[in-house]
């Protein structure tokens, strides 16, 4: 049976953290940032971590 591929979007998205974590960026974040206020702009500055109820979905597009 042939090696399980991991999506590319996938790998472009996700890193996983040194406990196991699976980190990401926040939306909202990349165009049309005039109209946004600079407090939005601050909170979305950082990476955070996948929810837990997707947890499972982004596992098994990285094949992990």
């Amino acid at each position: 049976m042939p090696k399980m591929k991991s999506k590319s979007s996938a790998k472009k998205r996700f890193t996983l953290t040194g406990t196991g974590k699976i980190k990401r960026k926040k939306a909202f974040k990349s165009h049309l940032l005039t109209k946004k206020e600079t407090k939005q702009k601050r909170n979305l500055r950082y990476a955070t971590t996948v929810d837990k109820t997707n947890v499972k979905s982004v596992k098994t597009m990285l094949t992990i």
